[in-house]
Order: C-alpha cells, then sequence, then structure tokens
C-alpha cells in the first residue's frame, strides 16, 4: 500500500468574507487540497461551516475540498455534503464506533472519498480496522492538535503517529 502525503491547509483561519480568494490564494501557494473544518457544537465546543458555504465555495474552485467532519452524527452530513460538492468526507474514528461501515458505504456511493481522522489521545490502532477492510477508508488524518479551536500550537509527538506501518511506503 503506497501512502501519499498530502498539503491541505486548513480554511479555518481564512478571512471568510472572501474566502475564495483565500482558497486560491493557498492553491497558488502550492497546496493540494483545501481543507474544511466543519464543526457541531456537540463533538467539538464550537461551530463553524456547513454544506452551505462548502456550496458557495465550489462555485469558485475546482480543488479538491477535504471536509473534516467533527461532529457526533457524521451520517447525517453525507448527502448534505455531497449535494454541495465535497470531495472528501473524514469522519472521527471515536464517533463512528458502531455504524462506520455503512458511514464508509454511503460516502461512497455519494461520490466522495471517505477518510477517518484521529484525536492526538487516540491510539493509531483505532483506525487499522477501517483501513483493512473489505471497504476501506482512503484517507487517514492524524490531528496534531485538539480538535474544535484553530490556532493551537503543533504537538510534535503526534509524528510518530504518521510513521508508516511496515505494510505502507510513502510515495
Amino acid at each position: 500500500m503506497a501512502v501519499t502525503p498530502k498539503i491541505a491547509p486548513s480554511m479555518l483561519s481564512s478571512d471568510f468574507a472572501n474566502l475564495a480568494t483565500e482558497a486560491q490564494r493557498m492553491l497558488d501557494f502550492g497546496a493540494d487540497w483545501l481543507h474544511m473544518d466543519i464543526m457541531d457544537g456537540h463533538f467539538v465546543p464550537n461551530l463553524t461551516i456547513g454544506a452551505p458555504v462548502i456550496e458557495s465555495l465550489r462555485k469558485h474552485t475546482k480543488a479538491y475540498l477535504d471536509c473534516h467532519l467533527m461532529v457526533t452524527n457524521p451520517l447525517d452530513y453525507v448527502e448534505p455534503l455531497a449535494k454541495a460538492g465535497a470531495s472528501g468526507f473524514t469522519f472521527h474514528v471515536e464517533t463512528s464506533k458502531n455504524d462506520w461501515k455503512e458511514l464508509i458505504q454511503r460516502i461512497k456511493s455519494h461520490g466522495m472519498r471517505p477518510g477517518i481522522s484521529l484525536k492526538p489521545g487516540t491510539p493509531i490502532e483505532e483506525v487499522f480496522p477501517l483501513v483493512e477492510a473489505e471497504n476501506p477508508v482512503e484517507m487517514v488524518l492524524v490531528m496534531t492538535v485538539e480538535p474544535g479551536f484553530g490556532g493551537q500550537k503543533f504537538m510534535p509527538e503526534m509524528m510518530d503517529k504518521v510513521s508508516p506501518p511496515s505494510f505502507c511506503t510513502y510515495t
């Protein structure tokens, strides 16, 4: 299995009044994807953007919109984000322990790429069943800050989690 790192700056720190311009600026700087942080005020204490903002931004860019859902019920967001033009749908392993197979299937059936994310305190082994499954996720997002707040200090100790296991190589 090949592992391809992507540069995906979070748009959370953008000037939301000029989101399309900010997105283009990130792409001009070399971003591979645009990381869209979606928070529900339950899984994390803050609220951020949702499907209407993704839909508005999609009108101004063909970039890969990597939607990172920090939400309690990710299944509720699949159809609205697909209709809005999301490219990827990354959910938290901590929110989907009982229904991840159905969630992955729904994400894929709506034409998005499924990804899994884990908080800094969650062991990397938690994502192995989702990566090794018959119908696996296609991306792993290893968080290097606690979810829910922008502007945090990078946690270098999380880099151990991104070292590829023996069955992976970087490309």
